[in-house]
């Protein structure tokens, strides 16, 4: 008997008679996907999502929000399309420099289709180039949208002129005994990293005012000076972006020194707590994140000659942007 021949029952050793094994039961019939249902919902489905992008268009910050998440997810896309048609791209070189050097000197070298890149990489380099307009166009639109952005800052400026009128008042109320106990260090390291963080934004923000209009005819600066006055607010942009990662350690700081009568204020529950401090790191983290993906971004602008590639760019950048397309989905969710 072959060893790859099925025994049969009938062949065990056994003195009672062995029933036949039953016939395996059919493997079960894959669920076909509902398709009628899907295409039923796909109106509604398809007005809910229009209905919630929407809402992250109602506000000037949501708009910028979905405008940043535009500019760098295409122009990392377009970076990707470009490297990967490289080597391409590099091999039809070399094979026209090849046949080139092959030739008389007086000879005429005409190119067809079999010797340029194929259709396909072609293909995937206007692509490349289609994205990289629109994160062009998109970061334009963000800059246009910047321009009145020192009117922001004006009532920004006011909130902490008001903020330190407040504590002064209470400081002055309290006493000297409760007064030295609070903390004011503290405060007054927060109040001026907040004013510094305000100076910074505020340079920065005239200065790209400036360089764009220049760029449109609105204003008489030099190309020269225009470059200088981007190269400029970019630095400033990355002082707010170091004073912001001072802030976020500053206020790690004073939030875990707090008392549990502080924790506890207002009658909240074990429970109440633990969601709080569950919230605040999660959003602590994001903004660390952010703002370490910005940090080097800034230096690379700052500079005439850059510091990092295009897919760094792209990938740098489209971290913030994915991280706060997210909060602003689930923040507009019905």
């Amino acid at each position: 008997m072959s060893s790859t021949e099925p025994i049969a029952t009938t062949d065990l050793p056994s003195g009672d008679p062995v029933p036949s094994s039953p016939p395996p039961l059919p493997a079960p019939k894959p669920k076909p996907l509902p398709l009628r249902e899907l295409l039923a919902a796909a109106p509604s489905n398809a007005d809910a999502f229009l209905a919630h992008l929407q809402r992250c268009f109602a506000t000037p910050s949501g708009t910028d929000t979905v405008l940043l998440f535009v500019c760098y997810s295409s122009r990392l896309a377009s970076a990707v399309l470009t490297t990967l048609v490289q080597p391409a791209l590099h091999r039809s070189a070399e094979r026209l420099v090849a046949l080139a050097s092959a030739l008389p000197p007086s000879a005429t070298l005409l190119f067809d289709a079999k010797t340029l890149p194929s259709a396909g990489v072609a293909l995937v380099l206007a692509l490349a180039r289609r994205l990289k307009a629109l994160s062009g166009l998109a970061s334009e639109a963000r800059t246009i949208t910047r321009l009145w952005g020192l009117l922001g800052m004006y009532f920004w400026a006011r909130r902490l002129v008001l903020k330190r009128r407040q504590q002064k008042e209470q400081g002055g109320s309290s006493g000297s005994s409760s007064g030295s106990s609070s903390g004011g260090g503290g405060d007054g390291l927060e109040t001026a990293v907040a004013w510094s963080q305000l100076a910074s934004c505020v340079v920065f923000q005239a200065l790209e005012n400036g360089a764009y209009l220049a760029s449109r005819g609105v204003l008489g600066w030099s190309p020269a000076a225009q470059g200088r006055a981007a190269r400029w607010s970019a630095r400033f942009w990355g002082a707010f972006v170091g004073l912001e990662l001072v802030r976020l350690g500053l206020e790690s700081g004073r939030r875990g020194r707090r008392t549990r009568a502080e924790k506890f204020a207002g009658g909240k529950t074990v429970a109440d707590v633990e969601r709080e401090e569950r919230e605040w790191s999660a959003a602590w983290r994001r903004a660390l994140v952010r703002n370490l993906a910005w940090a080097p971004l800034t230096v690379h602008w700052s500079l005439e000659q850059g510091l990092v590639s295009e897919m760094t760019i792209g990938a740098l950048a489209s971290i913030p942007s994915v991280l706060q397309i997210r909060d602003l989905w689930r923040n507009t969710a019905e």
